[in-house]
């Protein structure tokens, strides 16, 4: 099978579904109205409600979602064969994600731009909200440790990397303070520091003394390193200090001065990321070597499919993303759907091309097979499978590989900062509204509630032991973060489909998904917390069973309170309060 057929097909369903799906949730179901005064204006402060450029916005918003889950979620997935993968991410995308991103938008801008945590206590109850915050306090936290494990481990991997990443931390700070201070337009700049970064990256790539390598700084692989730790591992150990300095300083900051500009800057590289690997594709024309289904596995797709491609088919961290930053930067009510749903369409642009990559990359099935011949050597192996098949693909257009890897771990460790800071913020409002909600001033305090995130966040990622050594956190939540994220956008889904009701429109676009999603999620979630990782299981593990068993009864309560709702609800109030 060719490649940039499949390709086509999935750009062609993307196109069509943004074109009429899109505008049909927007006009008839949502009713979106120009002349409704956004949050961002309403409470106007110059620090997180700021009125912005729709196209500004989707470059925000588009990075903030598109971290490095919709690149390693389809590069593991493809193990049960790269068709299952491709339908579920184009028609994921199509009728589940970009509802649920777009849904959550318009929700929280109706409702004086409050997170869909809070909103959960007017739609379905008190109790519900503070079961619904603890869902999310736990997922923002998973969220944290697990992109934070792969930033470091991919500084690691790819010390070129390191200084063009670094280097944009001060080009966007520049562009924030030019436009916002100087009244400059975003564009010219984002693209000068764009050409910048890449400029060191191709120097980095070729010159050694431009590598941040802090292993071979420590004597290499087998060297010693700090506190009875070897070279990887104090590696490993300063990159997750420095990345937490960066994202309380990042995440405290007004959204002007560093995250929108950043955020436009990473929107061009995901751009022109796409564009390389999607011209390489067209260049190379290469033919998918991976089966079309793998009948030889050790783990059923049933269900396992469903959450395994979480971000990239649908993510409830979008709908945090959507109602926690987004909803309070619109400028126009009818932006949302440019911002919401075209920003899920672009992320499963990036899943597909992950997918693509990753099938194409291998001379013939049997390497395919060899490489992933279980569900955890899938896990283990597919981010760097992308990474290097990535860069096979940008050599049609005659990048060379060591540079083409450089650009593409790049683009990677950039859409998992911009996740990671924005993340860290999400989980300050979170903290913050708990303190709010118990009477309890302290938390309220932006860098009380940061610092509690910072620190919980390095805790959970640095302390736990596993396969992979000190610093196994990231790597052991990912099976639980693809489940908490499934249940997250399902119980959102559920709230809108509420607001819906209450209105007396058709919310049947948001059902459908819903309880397939809800299903699929609490069925997987069930196999694994009970029967795979509870003290009985067959891979028995307590982090993952007290996160996973918490979070399983949080969500089974609020689901049942929230039917109950939706089963009782009739037509009543205005959806502008």
């Amino acid at each position: 099978m060719n490649g940039m057929f499949i390709a086509f097909i999935g750009m062609v369903v993307f196109a069509l579904g943004y074109r009429y799906y899109s505008k049909f949730v927007a006009e008839k179901i949502f009713r979106l109205d120009p002349n409704y005064v956004t949050p961002a204006h309403r409470f106007k402060d110059g620090v997180d409600f700021v009125p912005t450029s729709k196209y500004v916005l989707w470059g925000h918003h588009f990075t903030s979602v598109a971290g490095a889950a919709p690149i390693v979620g389809p590069a593991i997935a493809v193990y049960w064969g790269w068709l299952p993968a491709f339908l579920w991410v184009i028609l994921g995308t199509v009728f589940a994600a970009g509802v649920h991103d777009f849904g959550t938008l318009v929700l929280s801008v109706r409702n004086k731009g409050q997170s869909v945590g809070t909103l959960a206590n007017k739609l379905i109850g008190q109790r519900a909200k503070i079961l619904f915050l603890c869902i999310i306090l736990i997922l923002v936290l998973m969220v944290n440790a697990v992109f934070a494990w792969v930033i470091a481990n991919l500084f690691i991997s790819f010390p070129a990397s390191v200084l063009p990443v670094f280097i944009q931390i001060p080009l966007a700070i520049w562009i924030g303070h030019a436009v916002y201070k100087r009244k400059k337009r975003m564009l010219g700049p984002s693209l000068i520091a764009l050409v910048l970064m890449y400029v060191v990256a191709i120097f980095a790539s070729k010159i050694d003394f431009l590598q941040i390598d802090l292993v071979q700084y420590m004597g290499g692989e087998n060297g010693a390193g700090l506190f009875g730790l070897g070279a990887v591992s104090s590696a490993f150990f300063i990159w997750i200090i420095i990345l937490m300095i960066y994202v309380y300083i990042a995440s405290t900051l007004p959204v002007w001065k560093l995250l929108q500009p950043r955020d436009f800057i990473n929107s061009h590289q995901l751009i022109v990321g796409l564009a390389i690997l999607y011209l390489g594709l067209l260049f190379t024309n290469p033919t998918i070597t991976a089966p079309l289904t793998n009948t030889g596995t050790d783990v059923s797709w049933f269900p396992l499919l469903f959450i395994t491609i979480a971000c990239g088919a649908i993510s409830g961290f979008h709908g945090l993303v959507s109602s926690g930053t987004s909803s309070k930067q619109l400028n126009k009510e009818t932006d949302a759907r440019f911002v919401g749903y075209l920003g899920a369409v672009g992320e499963g642009s990036l899943a597909l091309i992950a997918i693509l990559a990753v099938v194409t990359f291998f001379p013939s099935a049997d390497e395919f097979l060899a490489t992933y011949h279980s569900y955890t050597a899938a896990n283990g192996a597919g981010l760097n499978v992308f990474v290097e098949g990535a860069s096979k693909l940008a050599t049609g257009l005659m990048i060379p590989v060591p540079i083409a890897t450089t650009i593409v771990s790049i683009i990677v460790v950039s859409f998992a900062a911009t996740t990671l800071d924005t993340s860290v913020r999400l989980m300050r409002y979170i903290i913050a509204e708990l303190g709010i909600t118990y009477n309890f001033s302290t938390l309220s305090k932006k860098h009380v509630a940061t610092s509690i995130a910072v620190v919980a966040s390095a805790a959970l990622v640095l302390l736990p032991e596993g396969p992979k050594g000190f610093g196994s956190g990231g790597y052991l939540l990912w099976p639980l973060f693809g489940t908490s994220n499934q249940l997250l956008a399902g119980i959102s889904l559920l709230l809108i489909a509420i607001w819906l009701k209450r209105l007396g429109r058709n919310y049947a676009i948001v059902l459908i998904p819903m309880v397939f999603l809800m299903f699929m999620t609490l069925y997987a979630m069930f196999q694994q917390v009970f029967f795979e990782w509870s003290w009985f299981g067959s891979s028995s593990n307590s982090l993952l069973f007290i996160f996973g068993a918490i979070i399983f009864v949080f969500a089974i309560w609020i689901t049942l309170t929230a039917f109950s709702v939706l089963s009782n609800e009739h037509r009543s109030g205005s959806p502008r309060e």
